[in-house]
């Protein structure tokens, strides 16, 4: 059967056409799914109470009992809390984390105990949850005060000896405030700092070590500021010592193109006498 070569042209355009037109709506669909992902508001919720036994004491057989209920995102259970949140923002908000740990040995089947752990900072818009960091925070003993974006508590260090008042900021790497105020002696969870009392204007708050005197400490914003001014120091003597160090790097790699260079070109010259030399020699020997 003949085929007409303009039929086959036609053919071969539309097809082509048709192509670009699925594309383009592939396309669309695609993008019009990302933005409705990206403008998906996420459910953030905290289920019922529950009570469970918090296992404490030097021999850890104390019974404690643990109200916790679970932190879910979008109906998911992502996390267990204890205690009431705390509001940093109208997006965001602060709980503390309680887990199960393994307590069983190698030949035992599985025993599983709750432990109090670290808090978490939520955000309600995008679902994310993320851990703070507070320096000797202890879940076992810090009993932790929250005001706008501060948290005060007492520390434990890291040899399990001595306590410290701390105050935090979220967002801040460095503690606002870290005095020492007395040595670990007590055995019994949040027995050793209470909680710490915040006031406002001006911004204080009052910590009262068991067998030491209480006192008061201001946040003032200059303090805030210093600690960023610091911060900031910090950064750009990274950042000069990272230069310095590009800096030689590049002039040595500058001087050893340039040696590079210069072998080359002696080379060369070396090259081109011998070939001088070789084509008198030749002339030479010819007349």
């Amino acid at each position: 059967m003949f085929t007409s070569p303009c039929a086959r042209g036609i053919a071969s355009a539309y097809l082509g056409s048709m192509r670009i037109v699925c594309g383009l709506l592939l396309g669309l669909i695609l993008f019009g799914r990302i933005g409705l992902a990206a403008s998906k508001r996420h459910t953030v919720v905290f289920g019922k109470w529950t009570t469970v036994k918090w296992m404490v004491g030097k021999d850890e057989h104390t019974a404690l009992d643990l109200k916790i209920r679970a932190l879910l995102v979008d109906g998911q259970t992502k996390e267990f809390s204890t205690g009431l949140p705390h509001d940093v923002t109208d997006r965001t908000f602060v709980v503390q984390r309680v887990f199960r740990l393994n307590d069983s040995l190698s030949q035992e089947p599985a025993r599983w105990r709750w432990e109090r752990g670290g808090w978490l900072l939520v955000n309600r818009v995008t679902g994310k949850l993320q851990q703070i960091p507070m320096p000797e925070f202890d879940p076992y003993s810090s009993a932790t005060a929250w005001f706008r974006d501060y948290a005060a508590y007492c520390g434990v260090s890291a040899d399990g000896k001595k306590i410290s008042a701390i105050i935090v900021e979220l967002g801040r790497r460095k503690p606002l405030l870290k005095k020492p105020v007395g040595d670990v002696s007590a055995e019994m969870p949040d027995s050793e700092c209470p909680a710490p009392v915040w006031e406002r204007a001006p911004s204080r708050v009052t910590f009262e070590p068991r067998g030491e005197p209480k006192f008061t400490f201001t946040v003032p914003t200059r303090a805030v500021d210093l600690a960023t001014e610091e911060d900031a120091k910090e950064d750009n003597a990274k950042k000069e010592d990272r230069g310095e160090t590009r800096r030689e790097h590049g002039s040595q790699t500058q001087t050893g193109n340039q040696a590079s260079h210069v072998r080359s070109v002696g080379n060369a010259w070396q090259q081109s006498k011998k070939q001088v030399i070789s084509r008198e020699r030749e002339q030479a020997f010819q007349g």
